[in-house]
């Protein structure tokens, strides 16, 4: 490939355009998390074994569409390609057979949500929370379909750089869901109270108030006219919809893999004793908010590696990518402050003080929070290295590469730190350290390599 590179970006000016995308997605993302916090918030008041069955109901769920999110997050790769390359129609159709392929995969997901209380009661879950987690999956089905075209619709506007109003809609979703929580699940404003099953049917409301939303955004915003995403009727592109799924479906193996080495972590520390499985839930609640700040950057990073290589400037691409690996290290280390200082502040957040079992989670958080300091650093990272190759279309070699870190290293690594070795739940905070920190290094280092034989000119400061 010719590369052309008329007017490589300033890195001044490549940060800014970095932020300007990745700032709303951060805070979209945290509105996101936020919801589904003040839905555990709500049902919790009616009771505990509601708040478990909607807890474990709702992780399982969201699961399901993090790994599909994963296998469409490529349509954004498509569509900053094409708009680099000023192919205005390509990103149109690239958009348009998203919601094509989201529609596919969705209709099986909204099957299997409907029928996940059946994978709780095979894996021993207690029955009572079983038999309450059924209404509140029986109306998340409901909201698959909906949320991942709002995915698709959402990564389109990202690769454009247009994320402003995603923040907005989902700020306002936030209070919007918890009014309709509040309202279905204890019946409070008037409306019926119908308890678990209400939780589930405002999600599902939320969610089709926001695709709404951004549907009338995108048709009413002058930027997005020309695409041709609303026009005619939507026609099978075979070829299209094939790429999608070709780089999809690696992304959505490495989020499996990702997501399999929390769930083992967390079965792990259960395995451990009561006390580390409730410090794990502290910690991770706010490794959480970090990593999905991370995300909104690596977002960023993807959409302006993909528009560098679509443009055919190369190492703007090659830029795009270091400079989000490099902005993301930065932050990360800076808001490993938090968690050292604030220990607990975080375990008050999820106990009360009175708790008979407060001050032996305290002591084990105190320990484990400079593992997780490290740790969040390194979560992030792999998650914008990842990333930054998949706006190269590189998505095959990642899915080994993360196998190898998060499971050889993180679990195998942990679980010989933690039972052999007997260092218990600091072990095993070690071995996922150690497993995101290897993945994360590989990672960057295979972008580096990649990138590296791009043919380099004078870059600005």
């Amino acid at each position: 490939m010719t590369t052309i590179s008329p007017a490589l970006p300033s890195r001044r000016v490549e940060t800014g355009l970095l932020l300007r995308i990745a700032l709303p997605l951060a805070g979209a993302y945290l509105a996101e998390f936020a919801m589904f916090l003040t839905t555990k918030m709500v049902v919790g008041r009616i009771g505990y074994l509601e708040l478990a069955a909607v807890g474990l109901a709702g992780d399982l769920t969201f699961e399901v569409l993090v790994i599909l999110m994963g296998l469409l997050s490529v349509v954004g790769v498509l569509v900053a390609q094409a708009e680099g390359a000023g192919r205005k129609q390509d990103a149109g159709i690239a958009t348009r057979q998203g919601f094509i392929v989201a529609t596919a995969v969705g209709i099986p997901a909204a099957i299997l949500v409907w029928n996940l209380n059946h994978v709780l009661t095979a894996t021993g879950q207690d029955p009572q929370v079983v038999a309450l987690s059924q209404p509140y999956l029986h109306a998340m089905a409901g909201a698959v379909v909906p949320l991942l075209w709002f995915a698709v619709l959402r990564t389109f506007a990202a690769a454009l750089a247009r994320t402003g109003a995603l923040m907005v809609i989902m700020v306002a979703a936030v209070g919007l869901n918890y009014v309709l929580t509040l309202g279905f699940v204890e019946g409070a404003f008037g409306l019926p109270a119908l308890g678990v099953f209400g939780a589930g049917l405002a999600t599902v409301i939320v969610a089709c108030i926001k695709l709404a939303a951004l549907i009338v955004y995108t048709f009413k915003t002058p930027k997005f006219r020309g695409y041709g995403v609303f026009l005619g009727r939507l026609r099978v592109d075979l070829a299209v919809c094939g790429e999608i799924l070709r780089l999809g479906i690696p992304v959505a193996g490495l989020v499996i893999l990702e997501a399999g080495l929390f769930t083992a972590v967390s079965i792990l520390s259960g395995i451990l004793g009561p006390v580390p499985l409730a410090t794990y839930q502290v910690i991770m609640g706010w490794v959480g908010i970090a990593f999905v700040t991370a995300h909104g950057l690596a977002e960023a990073t993807m959409v302006r590696v993909a528009f560098g290589v679509g443009s055919r400037n190369l190492w703007a691409a090659r830029q795009s990518g270091l400079l989000g690996i490099g902005i993301g290290a930065v932050f990360l280390v800076a808001l490993m402050i938090v968690p050292l200082n604030l220990p607990d502040t975080l375990v008050r957040m999820f106990l009360s003080p009175d708790d008979p079992g407060y001050a032996a989670v305290a002591a084990l958080t105190a320990k484990l929070l400079i593992i997780a300091a490290l740790f969040q650093v390194f979560d992030g990272m792999q998650v914008i290295a990842s990333l930054a190759l998949r706006g190269l279309k590189d998505t095959v070699a990642p899915l080994w590469l993360a196998g190898l870190g998060y499971w050889v290293f993180g679990i195998g690594g942990g679980c010989l730190l933690a039972f052999p070795l007997e260092m218990g739940a600091v072990g095993l905070w070690w071995g996922m350290a150690l497993g995101l920190c290897v993945t994360g290094t590989l990672l960057a280092w295979r972008f580096s390599l990649l990138t590296r034989r791009y043919p380099a000119h004078s870059a600005p400061a």
